[in-house]
């Protein structure tokens, strides 16, 4: 059944709140994961608030779907998204990247309730993923293993193992999410390390392969809903974003992948949320 409008606005406004927290995390005077933390906001919504089974007040429960997130580093978005659905106080938000704080700059399992693996090494996470997804199939569960990936990251060999590892074990259960926002740390992936073209090459690898605007809630449902129906082959979804969509200030720039906003830039990316 195709998402409705309501719930369409009710995701649009959830991405909102999403960039919101982040910007309040990040605050004014020190680094912070902007750019590729904004890019996907709206995949995020649209995986924890519409599409994942999951249960806050049990988040070990065995019939989860499981949602990793490879490029490890955008863990900002992850964090708003469990604190808005209570697996932790929002107010821990406030705390990220203290000394001792269970929200460090990249996602641990251990300290963070929902958090399914330690990632932030580039290009491990989709190999977790495989494994996970071939557990659910040797145990005969009908969860399902979304991933995000970053297309920085997938300039890292072990991606590529992960994806023919995949296909060749047919994990219809793993839908993987290129979030394709076109920059990483040190500029635009075409000037760096050019990895395109993505969709072909993930075909080629033998996925099932869908392409959608990353920014579209309506598009990211319905391609999450509809690789409910694809077997015989993993699924890749090439998600079109923009790094640090949402905030002018910072979108398409890799200065923001790390960067530091000062106290105008922080004022003036608050308000735009809080209107």
């Amino acid at each position: 059944m195709p998402i409705s409008d309501q719930k369409v606005a009710e995701l649009e406004k959830i991405a909102k709140k999403l960039r919101y927290d982040i910007v309040l995390m990040i605050g004014a005077g020190k680094p912070g994961h902007l750019g590729g933390s904004c890019s996907i906001a709206e995949i995020v919504a649209v995986l924890y608030f519409h599409k994942m089974r999951h249960d806050p007040k049990n988040p070990e429960w065995p019939n989860r779907d499981r949602f990793l997130l490879s490029k490890g580093h955008a863990a900002l978005t992850q964090y708003a998204a469990l604190a808005e659905l209570g697996y932790f106080p929002m107010e821990k938000l406030d705390t990220l990247k203290d000394l001792g704080t269970i929200l460090q700059g990249h996602p641990e399992m251990l300290r963070v309730p929902g958090i399914e693996a330690n990632t932030g090494s580039l290009g491990q996470g989709l190999s977790i993923a495989c494994g996970i997804a071939m557990a659910g199939k040797l145990d005969n569960k009908d969860y399902h293993v979304y991933c995000i990936v970053g297309d920085g990251e997938i300039a890292e060999g072990q991606i590529w193992e992960a994806s023919m590892t995949a296909a060749c074990y047919k994990l219809d259960n793993l839908v993987a999410i290129l979030d394709k926002n076109g920059v990483q740390a040190t500029g635009p992936i075409v000037e760096r390390y050019d990895t395109n073209p993505h969709p072909d090459k993930w075909k080629a690898f033998g996925w099932h392969v869908m392409e959608v605007d990353g920014h579209d809630v309506r598009q990211v449902a319905d391609a999450v809903d509809k690789a409910d129906r694809l077997k015989g082959k993993p699924i890749m979804i090439v998600a079109h974003t923009v790094k640090g969509k949402g905030v002018p200030f910072a979108e398409g720039k890799a200065d923001f992948h790390h960067g530091i906003m000062t106290q105008k830039q922080y004022e003036t990316a608050r308000a735009l949320f809080e209107e």
